[in-house]
């Protein structure tokens, strides 16, 4: 792909600059898409006007209409830009990426809330991680990719909109995402097991994971009294942002503590 992408570029240069920055944000996205994130990126989004350390983060849904992409992504393009960002605007197995660079005061949340009307109201729209340049927009980009994908496993109700790409760390990890299971290892499994061997967290949450989420039957189990499984428990939700006690997120931490144990084992 980019190997062409010179003679490509400079085709186009004779069709106008119009032309040309369109086929550089096209194989921009196409990148990210696929993962590759080097010095030859880095150039595309350069000339793009993207250098640097940008910090940046992904929206990502289905269009209204699936024949009105083109729509969605004009719709969307201004309004990040009425709310004072910058915008690369891209589409993928039917879906429209917005890559936002955060340059105005609105903050990610509000940015994508002001872009739903664009997105089927119908279908998920998922909101990914702020990250730090090219490697980072690649990652955030393939964030919101496999959310949307693994959205349909989680029960409709425990998918806000928009949703984050982190509301679906599990069943990222469960469809190939290897990002999401990093996150889980080094974030929520090495939250809990930052203490070392004789901080009682890790056995307290998988303890009571194991137990159905009863206090009483944990605290007989460690043969500790019941308000200690309840101050231990808040210290590893304080922690990990995971709160064992809630279904959803006590799901959550399952999987982290499963890839975890599996992970220090390799």
């Amino acid at each position: 792909m980019l190997e062409t992408m010179s003679k490509d570029f400079l085709e186009l240069l004779a069709d106008g600059p119009d032309a040309a920055d369109e086929r550089v944000r096209l194989t921009a996205f196409e990148c990210l898409f696929n993962g590759l994130d080097d010095e030859r990126v880095a150039s595309l989004f350069t000339l793009l006007g993207w250098s640097g350390d940008f910090t940046c983060y992904a929206i990502a849904g289905m269009p209204t209409v699936a024949t009105a992409a083109a729509a969605a992504r004009t719709s969307i393009a201004r309004t990040i830009a009425g709310l004072g960002g910058d915008s690369l605007i891209g589409e993928h197995d039917g879906l429209v990426i917005a890559l936002v660079r955060q340059s105005g005061a609105a903050t990610p949340e509000v940015t994508c809330t002001h872009t739903l009307p664009a997105f089927a109201a119908d279908r998920p729209v998922c909101l990914g991680p702020s990250r730090q340049g090219v490697s980072g927009a690649m990652h955030t980009v393939r964030a919101v990719l496999f959310a949307l994908k693994a959205a349909p496993a989680v029960s409709p109700h425990d998918v806000p909109r928009p949703m984050r790409a982190d509301d679906v760390l599990p069943e990222r990890a469960l469809i190939g995402d290897e990002d999401a299971r990093r996150e889980l290892v080094s974030s929520v499994y090495g939250s809990l097991t930052a203490g070392g061997p004789d901080d009682p967290t890790l056995l307290t949450v998988s303890t009571f994971l194991q137990c159905g989420g009863s206090l009483e039957t944990v605290a007989k189990e460690l043969n500790v009294h019941p308000n200690t499984v309840r101050y231990r428990l808040k210290r590893a939700a304080e922690s990990t942002g995971w709160d064992a006690t809630d279904p959803r997120e006590a799901y959550v931490l399952t999987t982290a503590i499963a890839l975890g144990r599996i992970h220090s084992q390799s």
